[in-house]
């Protein structure tokens, strides 16, 4: 019975590197998603045909994958994902700045 107190007593007031919690603090930068911020995407919503004609030929097209299917289109910009033939979402492609750590 005598060492249940001596283990409460441990527990309540810790120990260093045994019950002790050290956390660090990483920062990292977000930056900006493109150098442009005007930069005009696909809304969601619009169609395949739609898209094609405002922003021209993709540089590159994925096969659908999954179900529902999902397939996606890459401009010089940003590249628009699809869930059968609309839009579900276009994200600005990250430019790295010349002053942006590797």
């Amino acid at each position: 019975m005598l060492r249940r107190p001596f283990v409460f007593l441990f527990l309540i007031l810790g120990l260093p590197g045994i019950s002790s919690t050290y956390a660090e603090e990483i920062r990292i930068p977000i930056g900006q998603q493109s150098q442009e911020s005007s930069i005009a995407v696909p809304r969601s919503g619009m169609k395949k045909a739609e898209v094609e004609k405002r922003f021209g030929m993709p540089l590159e097209q994925t096969a659908p994958v999954g179900s529902p299917p999902i397939s996606r289109w890459v401009y010089a910009d940003f590249v628009v994902y699809f869930e059968y033939d609309h839009v579900i979402r276009s994200v600005k492609t990250f430019k790295r700045s010349d002053s942006e750590p590797q």
